[in-house]
């Protein structure tokens, strides 16, 4: 078989990122204590309004009026785990689209079991490293700690299973990130810059970018496509003028702030890539 057609091109990814600053969707993040902070401020500066509404009776209310959520197992608290069950819930009465981010799952119980009860709420986005991926797919122990010890490619048939049995779009971030879809649609992103690696939240508050980006298209495989393309280009922009860790973060935020969707219709790196079974 043939590679399957994207069905999307770089200008529609550069018009959803249009479409958000119009429209500056309301996104709930449930996630972890250690990157709550650069998680809003991400969100506030692509344009977006975050929302870090986290705790039991309140996570239902807000995800059944928020455009998007975020769940994230990064610190999954007693308390947090219950506003979480709750929050995909009533987004999901709600149609809320949301994104599940299984943190460092695979070798820890509480947060492995907690993923699978999540992911078998149908979740819109499922986003992770390869070694999170792997692990959600039952086919992987997990990596060091939050840190993958596989590259995107080696996930890409356990991607393609786990947005099947889900109806999940699947994004496996890394070097180059790879994204399938419900229906077999496979691509690369190959933008991005090592120096996101050494920022607290650069991978996190990837999700929160999807989720405010899945709130605007009922295809959550373009939605995925388009929030990792804006980030990572943000991303090379930002890398440019970066002494180090610290001044890549500050930038980061900015270019994030000031990307057009011109810079994504000239610069996102996008290829179709042969799915399992796909490749003849």
């Amino acid at each position: 078989m043939s590679r399957m057609a994207i069905r999307f091109t770089s200008s529609d990814c550069a018009a959803l990122l249009e479409e958000l600053r119009a429209r500056s969707p309301l996104v709930q993040s449930i996630t972890n204590a250690v990157v709550t902070n650069f998680t809003a401020n991400v969100l506030l500066a692509i344009g977006a309004a975050p929302a870090m509404v986290d705790i039991p009776e309140e996570a239902g209310q807000f995800a059944s009026v928020a455009s998007g959520v975020l769940i994230n197992l990064g610190t999954p608290g007693q308390g947090q785990e219950a506003a979480m069950q709750e929050a995909v819930q009533a987004a999901n009465a709600a149609r809320t689209p949301w994104v599940l981010d299984p943190v460092a799952i695979g070798s820890l119980t509480v947060r492995t079991k907690l993923a699978h009860q999540l992911a078998a709420h149908r979740p819109s986005i499922i986003r992770g490293n390869a070694s999170e991926i792997l692990a959600l797919a039952g086919v992987g122990s997990g990596g060091r700690g939050v840190d993958s010890t596989e590259d995107p490619i080696s996930a890409l048939e356990a991607a393609t299973q786990l947005s099947a049995s889900t109806g999940s779009a699947v994004a496996v971030s890394g070097p180059v990130d790879l994204l399938v879809g419900q229906d077999g649609r496979t691509v690369s992103v190959a933008n991005g810059h090592s120096l996101l690696t050494r920022v607290t939240g650069g991978g996190c508050a990837l999700g929160a970018v999807m989720a405010a980006f899945a709130s605007l298209t009922d295809d959550s495989f373009l939605a995925a496509t388009a929030a990792t393309g804006a980030y990572t280009i943000a991303a090379e922009q930002a890398a440019t003028q970066a002494q180090g860790p610290g001044s890549f973060a500050v930038g980061f935020l900015d270019r994030l702030a000031t990307i057009t969707p011109e810079d994504i219709i000239t610069t996102l790196n996008l290829r179709p890539v042969n799915a399992p079974g796909n490749a003849r």
